[in-house]
Parts: structure tokens; sequence; C-alpha cells
């Protein structure tokens, strides 16, 4: 165990960690320089890039009134086949596209169930969330069962933006991150555009708030539902490929660690708005960020402690925001023809 009176210097994957002079004092005033901010900043966009993708996802999906409950079994097994697909392939990027296809197919057989049958959203999706755990453990070990070990593939290395990442301090928070980063901060706009400036993001939201009156004009209410969640089931198996093949380099079960059930709440904090969606997710990202440079640079702080931050938030986020009052209005409730 290290002493505290020690003199350390450590780093961690995400940027540098300088530690000048020995002692307490000294750590909490390297945790202060402009090299850890920046590197805590940087790693906080990394961390929020498949909070997003699968928050945004979710967003659309209830705002056309269908609580996607399985989103953590969507982003397992999202992360599972992205990283099967890419050792076998040897390309990455079918890794990532066959995650996303596996996210959205997972989506259309909970949409199957959930609209068409009428089965009760939660349990449907507590459901999908036991079959992605169980159904990614036992494919890993089969896949892998002669080797006795998983194998570590290449990953997602950063692409800079020429010129823009050299910018002091904003350019290597912002404009060196992963291709996969980008997208999911230019899906933001995306969504809010979608949703609030054409006529299908009108029509989502009616299915959403006043089914019945999408009904009555000739639209297929479960066309439109079904569209919705398959899109958040697609976005949730992007969210699960960025955790394997875009920065972990293999899967691991329960890779996810709760962060389909966090990109829930996320969106109930942000009241179902893209922007607020994305601000909900930098904070969290930055809480979890936080823990690990704290950890890093060894202040005297039970690690446990630090690990339930982002979700000792989450649970105050769901407090506060208990009101309905912006969700959906009809979240959650199957739409029968009458």
């Amino acid at each position: 165990m290290r002493s505290r009176r020690s003199c350390c210097c450590s780093s961690w994957r995400d940027g540098p960690c300088a530690i000048s002079g020995c002692g307490e004092p000294a750590v909490f005033e390297s945790f202060l320089q402009a090299t850890i901010l920046v590197s805590v900043a940087a790693a906080t966009i990394r961390i929020a890039t498949p909070l997003l993708l699968a928050a945004l996802g979710e967003l659309v999906a209830e705002r056309s009134g269908v609580y996607n409950m399985g989103l953590e079994g969507m982003m397992l097994m999202g992360a599972f086949i992205g990283y099967l697909s890419a050792h076998q392939s040897g390309s990455l990027w079918v890794g990532v596209a066959a995650a996303g296809l596996t996210g959205a197919a997972m989506a259309a057989v909970f949409a199957f169930m959930v609209i068409t049958l009428k089965v009760e959203q939660i349990v449907t999706g507590l459901a999908v969330n036991l079959l992605g755990a169980g159904l990614s453990t036992y494919w890993l070990r089969a896949a892998f069962s002669d080797s006795g070990q998983t194998p570590v593939i290449p990953f997602f290395e950063n692409v800079p933006i020429p010129v823009l990442s050299q910018l002091p301090v904003v350019g290597p928070i912002l404009f060196d991150q992963k291709l996969l980063t980008y997208f999911a901060f230019l899906m933001v706009p995306a969504v809010w555009f979608l949703l609030f400036r054409t006529r299908y993001g009108l029509i989502i939201r009616c299915a959403g708030d006043n089914p019945k009156a999408l009904d009555v004009k000739g639209v297929s209410v479960a066309a439109v539902q079904y569209a919705a969640v398959v899109f958040g089931g697609l976005m949730a198996g992007l969210g699960g490929a960025f955790l394997s093949v875009g920065s972990a380099a293999r899967f691991v079960p329960d890779m996810t660690n709760g962060r389909g059930w966090l990109a829930i709440i996320i969106v109930i904090a942000g009241l179902w708005r893209p922007y607020a969606v994305l601000a909900a997710t930098l904070v969290f990202s930055f809480l979890d960020a936080l823990q690990l440079q704290i950890q890093g640079i060894g202040i005297a702080i039970p690690y446990q402690l630090l690990l339930m931050m982002p979700y000792v938030v989450a649970i105050i986020a769901l407090m506060v925001r208990r009101s309905r009052a912006n969700a959906p209005a009809m979240l959650g409730m199957p739409y029968s023809r009458e």
C-alpha cells in the first residue's frame, strides 16, 4: 500500500498525470494542473459517447410513447456482436455495423412484443436485458472455448481534426476524439431537428402524446412506434460497439455496467429534449471521468465511494424529476383502436 508521504508520479490512459512534491497537498495541487483538467474534460467526452448514443435513441422511442426498458441488453449484445464480428472479419467497421443491426433486431423483437402483442413494457424490457446478459456470456464462452481466453482486437484510434485539434485547451478536448464520438455529438442537433423541425418528428411526438389523433388522420401509430423503437435499438447497439471495438479492444461479460439504465435516467433528467439530454449526459460522464482521475492520482478516498458517484447523482436526478409534467402523455401505455 502506498505511503501517504511518498512521492509518486502516475498516469492513466486518457492523459498525463504529473505530480510534483510529496504528501496530500501536492496531490491536490497536481489535480488542479491544467493538463489534468484537460485530461478529465477529454475523458468526459469519450465516456459520454456510448451514453449519448443510447440516450438519443431512447429519447426518440419514448417520444413515440414506448419505454424501451431493454436498453441495457441491447447495448450488451451490440458490444458482444460488434467485438465478435470485428474479430472474425478483421474490420472494425464491420463490427460497428453488426452491432447496430443487432441492437435494431432486438428492438424489433421488443417492439413486436409491446406494440403488437401489447405485453407490459417494463416486464418485456427486463426480459430483453436478461436475454442480452445470458446470451452474450454463453456465446462468448462458446466462441472461444478452444483458446480458453478472449483475444484482443485492434480498436479505433483518435482522429484529430486538422487545425482545430491544435487549438489550446479545447483542441484536445473536443477535436481529438474517435469518429464514433463525433457521430454521437452530431446526432444531438440531428435528433433535435428531426423531432422539432420536421413533419415526421411531429408525427413521432403525436404518437406519444395523442395517438388517437394520428389514427383519425389515417397514420399507423404502430408503424411510427416500430420505427422509433428500432432506431433506439440501433443507437443502443452502436453505443455498445463503442465500448468494445471503440475503446476496450475486447469484450467482457456485463461490460455495459448499467449504462443502459443510466441512459434511461438521462432521458428523464433531460426532460425528453435532445440538448438537455446532452447536458445530463455530460454531467454523469464528468463524474465518471472525475472518479477515474482521482483514483489515478492517489487521493485518499475509498474507491467504492468514487465508483458510486454517478449512480448517486442518478438517483437524486430521479427524485428531482419525479414529475411526469414534461413526459409524453401516453408514455408506456399501449394504444388500441376502439
